[in-house]
């Protein structure tokens, strides 16, 4: 057994030295990468723009692109459906107990976006999104978190001019400076308290997490109902919610018809500027409906609003701070109804509405004169 042992050992040994310079010298395959080839991997986009493609993409494109590719997910105004994120909003939510973490109200940096949207989405279809096409989708989440204007465009050339509101939030990483010396330094291993040893806990004291002045642990999430409360009670107290102004009635003519008489009709809307706005009311068509078998969604229903107290739609729950302006008498007249349209989220604070509104006095006037027609 031991002959044949150390002959296989042996054999070993000799096939071993006989591959080693085999073994050491190149096998002869493949060949360098050629520069498309390494283009077409490096495909990252920095905070400063590089590995931006030549492009560019509007609002209204990337209001229909998202339509078309992101809204069954992420809804018709990026306020997501489901579980799926939303996009849109969260503005001064990151200390809260639930944050909402959105484009407008946490993310950095542009370059994130654009790069994500062009490689991974939209979901189960990843990079069929031209680079044309990210950047009008890209455009249409700025202006749905209300940092552009409706007819702004994007491109690799002003990508860098924009500035997200949280783009300075973040820690910069300064490990390698202020850390990685400490740990490449060596350990000490005697005689490495300063001072004499202070004693500054029992192993007894078990309840050791430190406590705010209140008693409860240090770094406690706030009480979120007690929040939201507050906040309603706050936006009651300091918006003041607008008010319809009655129209003074026309002095009767000489030789008027008694009151008890048929009226002679009026002049009713303007056609074309109802025809206008029901292009324009296509924006808000996914969450308010209008019409005879018109019901509540995502938002209420719109019959009969124009000129109507807010928040009267039966059925409906409608958030704290609307019910607040309601309670102090807010009417939805044509004034009141252009400032909601121009921008909601400022209109009433804390709304629940991701719309970022209509920037255009004609757009809002045209759906203001749709939605008469919806008179009950």
């Amino acid at each position: 057994m031991s002959k044949s042992r150390n002959l296989l050992i042996g054999s070993a040994l000799a096939l071993s030295t006989l591959a080693g310079p085999a073994m050491a010298d190149k096998l002869g395959l493949g060949r360098p990468a050629l520069p498309e080839e390494i283009s077409a991997w490096d495909v990252a986009v920095l905070p400063d723009g590089t590995g931006l493609r030549p492009g560019s993409g509007n609002v209204e494109t990337g209001e229909e692109v998202f339509a078309e590719k992101c809204a069954a997910c992420h809804g018709e105004f990026a306020e997501g459906l489901d579980s799926w994120p939303v996009l849109a909003g969260g503005e001064g939510s990151l200390t809260d107990r639930r944050p909402v973490k959105t484009i407008g109200s946490y993310w950095p940096h542009l370059s994130t976006v654009y790069d994500y949207i062009h490689r991974s989405m939209p979901f189960g279809a990843a990079q069929t999104v031209s680079v044309d096409e990210t950047y009008a989708i890209v455009a249409f989440l700025l202006y749905s978190n209300g940092l552009v204007e409706d007819d702004f465009t994007l491109s690799n050339e002003n990508f860098t001019e924009v500035v997200l509101p949280n783009a300075d939030g973040f820690y910069p990483d300064d490990r390698p400076e202020s850390e990685y010396p400490q740990f490449r330094a060596e350990a000490c291993m005697a005689n490495c308290a300063e001072g004499a040893p202070k004693v500054t806990k029992r192993a007894v004291e078990l309840n050791v997490t430190p406590t705010d002045p209140d008693g409860k642990p240090a770094g406690t999430l706030p009480d979120i109902v007690a929040e939201a409360a507050a906040a309603s009670a706050e936006a009651a107290a300091t918006e003041t919610p607008a008010e319809a102004t009655p129209e003074a009635e026309p002095e009767p003519a000489a030789g008027a018809a008694p009151a008890d008489q048929a009226a002679a009709p009026t002049a009713g809307p303007d056609q074309e500027l109802v025809a206008a706005g029901e292009k324009v009311f296509k924006k808000c068509a996914a969450c308010h409906k209008v019409g005879e078998s018109a019901k509540n969604g995502t938002g209420p229903m719109l019959n009969n609003v124009v000129g109507h107290p807010a928040g009267k739609v039966e059925g409906f729950k409608y958030s704290k701070p609307l019910l607040a302006m309601a309670e102090e008498g807010l009417v939805w007249d044509e004034a009141a109804l252009h400032h909601l349209l121009e921008n909601p989220k400022a209109f009433i604070k804390g709304t629940k509405m991701s719309f970022a509104g209509l920037k255009k006095e004609e757009d809002r006037a045209a759906v203001i004169a749709y939605l008469s027609t919806f008179a009950q």
